[in-house]
């Protein structure tokens, strides 16, 4: 990356917080429904540490909005963070887990295997992937963090009337796009945590950060890489890199996209770095990219702000904000973990269309679509497009696994051209059998 195009970065960044610094704001509170949830849970287990998570995800933020100029998010690493809970890893089996795998990202990355690998895979399996995810986000916010609230309770600022109000809200704000829906439901929400927690515990207290270092034992290793690591491989690849480009390219056409070398080493600096010091491993994601754009968030200043704050929270607050944390209304970041996935879920809409990155002039997986009008494809392509995509999305949202839905979703497309194949190995045999003659 060029001086001079982190001066372009920079000044779209400037240009874009000083016009719409509200959004911006708001935009950058959008992921925090999928991020919450896991940091609580891994900190409650002291599995992670929330200071060392908070500082360094900050660090993260605050990089890739300067280097990026997009709202691109850090997420927690999903199915890394799934098996952790499950299981209960200690501090060392996770970052074992996350270390591991930034070294495989990061091994693909200069290898150009990620390149390649982009290249190679059909618009309509990564659409499906898209979509799937976000069916995946809406599903998990209904199970488990709206369907157990009840209409009174877990608490007076936790319950189902909450969770409607909010996402009646959502519905009107969907229509009156510039209110700051994220930034006012967190500010609620914060507010009603105080409250909760001035009850029953001490609010939080200073707690400079102290770091200190985690270094993994040969079990550890074993056990973060084969039982957590090795999961978590094909759906940072998928989501994290190649699903997040091609989104940022649909969201943002008009601003550069980064390309998948540059996210996959991005990806893997992040976890070779911070989980030696008990930081929870983290990736970019389509679904939190969704969120903060869904939320007004429109460049990399937006996850600057968010950066900052986590820093300054992280290295004064530290672990003292579990407590306060852990009563932050459920109802309230499921209805936006909803809004991501819908958001997300959108993105297939435009698989038949000129938007369609393969159906347009554009050439390679970053370049700009140019926009063309008429038709763009024949009825049978359209249906063969669009059933691909939803094997994709079905056995990813089924399985809950989105390798799976990936395979499936390939051998749906290699199966549709096996007609063509059978066709061009006939020939080619009838040619040879006239050369023999």
């Amino acid at each position: 990356m060029t001086v001079q195009t982190l001066r372009e970065v920079s000044a779209h960044n400037l240009r874009t917080f000083k016009r719409n610094y509200v959004s911006e704001i708001s935009g950058s509170l959008g992921d925090l429904g999928t991020f919450l949830p896991i940091a609580i849970a891994l900190a409650v287990n002291g599995t992670v540490s929330l200071a060392s998570t908070l500082i360094f995800s900050g660090v993260y933020n605050i990089l890739t909005g300067l280097f990026f100029g997009i709202p691109l998010p850090v997420q927690p690493m999903k199915a890394i963070a799934a098996v952790a809970i499950a299981r209960n890893f200690s501090n060392g089996s996770i970052a074992a887990a996350g270390i591991f795998v930034g070294t495989c990202i990061l091994i693909f990355s200069v290898t150009g295997l990620l390149r390649w690998f982009a290249n190679v895979i059909p618009i309509p399996v990564i659409k499906g992937i898209q979509v799937g995810a976000g069916l995946s986000l809406i599903i998990s916010a209904c199970t488990s963090m709206l369907h157990p609230l009840g209409w009174i309770g877990p608490s007076w600022a936790d319950n189902r009337i909450w969770a409607i109000i909010a996402f009646l809200a959502l519905i009107v704000t969907s229509i009156y796009r510039k209110i700051p829906y994220a930034l006012v439901l967190f500010v609620i929400g914060l507010v009603f945590a105080i409250i909760r927690t001035a009850l029953v515990a001490h609010l939080p207290g200073f707690s400079i950060w102290h770091p200190w270092l985690v270094v993994p034992t040969p079990h550890q290793w074993w056990v973060g890489a084969v039982d957590a690591g090795i999961g978590q491989i094909p759906l940072t690849t998928l989501n994290s890199i190649v699903a997040v480009v091609h989104l940022a390219n649909d969201l943002l056409p008009n601003v550069q996209t980064p390309s998948i070398t540059h996210i996959g080493l991005s990806v893997a600096g992040m976890n070779i770095l911070g989980c030696w010091f008990g930081a929870m491993p983290v990736c970019h994601g389509s679904g939190g990219l969704a969120a903060q754009y869904r939320f007004g968030a429109r460049s990399g200043a937006s996850v600057v702000f968010l950066g900052v704050l986590k820093l300054i929270i992280g290295l004064l607050f530290g672990e003292t904000l579990v407590d306060l944390l852990k009563r932050f209304p459920a109802a309230f970041l499921g209805v936006m973990v909803i809004a991501a996935g819908l958001e997300l879920v959108s993105v297939g809409e435009s698989l038949n269309t000129s938007g369609a990155r393969d159906l347009s002039h554009a050439s390679g997986v970053i370049g700009t679509a140019e926009q063309h009008l008429g038709p763009i494809c024949t009825d049978e392509e359209r249906k063969r497009r669009w059933t691909v995509m939803m094997v994709t999305v079905g056995l990813l949202v089924g399985f809950k696994n989105d390798a799976i839905g990936f395979i499936a979703g390939m051998l749906c497309n290699w199966a549709y051209d096996i007609p063509k194949w059978w066709e061009k190995a006939r020939n080619r045999w009838s040619q040879g059998r006239l050369r023999l003659r």
